[in-house]
């Protein structure tokens, strides 16, 4: 047994709150420290694409790790890669739009402190073009990852050698993006400093908690015979609870102004999923498609498009744009659930 887990029972703590409430805690845990590392050696892009995809996104590949082999046609993994993804690129960003607005700022770090107002704005204008190019690249990315997971399943299967085909293109663009820090910090002199280390391992051990609570939650979720909860909706009850840590993360960025952070973050944990998660499920065992699948394929591929279109035009997702992203949400749990 998971020794955090021995620990917790030891005190007499079993009821699923209790675990609920681990979730959100180390939740917060990453999102305080994933702040204070963009002063250590990341720009705001990189903690949303880099560094918080492997931790929101830990629970995706927990729940793979569970469920894969003990469902028989592995629907349960694309349902829950579908939700996470849908809800991160309509909800999740539409409702922080209707709230706050998602304009891209500059960070306030560009030019010194001794440059004239002309070159401090020439710098802002140029650092705002860069934060454009980087999420309109990382849109293009999940554009990509989601075309050619439609095409590998035009046979209604995912199996080992599409499951290969996923995992590759990931690690590419992993490696493309961990290439990109590397090239900024050199061309800005920054380096990597000792509590850089410090916070990434504190991140870490919150990824560690959110560990122990998905699995005590999704094996309670397996053990239940309710109306809607039960087994046979593990896909999309697992799916919700996975997108709360990025919940936070947009409500927190969003309020704060930096719907560099709030955008990134929401797409690069819809990498993790498609196509790592699904990727690494179609290896072990083939993956069924849902009944849903090219719903929920048409609307990522047209959010993404939206997200695209407002940062290239509008330098940002205006407010009133936050309603067609929600009503698409809504139309996916109808199209959905109904299935």
């Amino acid at each position: 047994m998971n020794p955090l887990v021995e620990l917790i029972e030891a005190f007499g703590f079993t009821h699923p709150g209790t675990y609920l409430t681990l979730f959100l805690g180390t939740s917060l845990l990453m999102i305080w420290r994933l702040e204070a590392l963009q002063r250590h050696g990341l720009e705001g892009t990189a903690v949303g694409t880099l560094v918080m995809p492997y931790c929101s996104g830990l629970g995706n590949l927990i729940f793979v790790a569970l469920v894969t082999g003990r469902s028989s046609d592995g629907q349960d993994v694309l349902t829950n890669s579908l939700v996470n993804n849908v809800t991160n690129l309509t909800l999740l960003l539409g409702i922080p739009a209707l709230i706050w607005g998602l304009q891209l700022q500059n960070s306030g770090k560009s030019g010194s402190r001794g440059a004239s107002p002309k070159r401090k704005s020439s710098a802002a204008g140029a650092e705002r073009q860069l934060t454009q190019l980087s999420l309109l690249l990382t849109l293009f990315a999940a554009l990509l990852f989601t075309g050619v997971t439609w095409t590998l399943a035009a046979d209604r299967q995912l199996d080992a050698s599409d499951g290969l085909v996923l995992i590759a293109l990931f690690l590419f663009w992993q490696a493309f993006h961990v290439f990109d820090v590397l090239k900024h910090n050199v061309r800005q002199r920054q380096t990597f400093g000792a509590m850089f280390y410090v916070d990434l391992a504190m991140v870490i051990a919150g990824a560690f908690g959110l560990y122990t609570s998905i699995d005590w939650l999704l094996e309670w979720l397996a053990r239940q015979d309710g109306a809607f909860v039960n087994a046979s909706n593990l896909g999309w009850l697992s799916g919700w609870l996975m997108v709360v840590p990025n919940a936070l993360l947009a409500f927190f960025y969003a309020a704060r102004r930096r719907a560099d952070i709030a955008y990134a973050s929401q797409i690069g944990d819809g990498h993790i999923c498609i196509p790592l998660s699904i990727g690494l499920a179609a290896v072990i065992q083939p993956l069924a498609i849902p009944p849903f699948f090219e719903t929920g394929i048409a609307i990522l591929f047209g959010a993404s498009l939206v997200h695209a279109f407002s940062i290239l035009v509008a330098g940002g997702l205006p407010r009133w744009m936050g309603w067609p992203l929600v009503g698409a949400y809504a139309w996916f749990l109808v199209s959905g659930l109904s299935q």
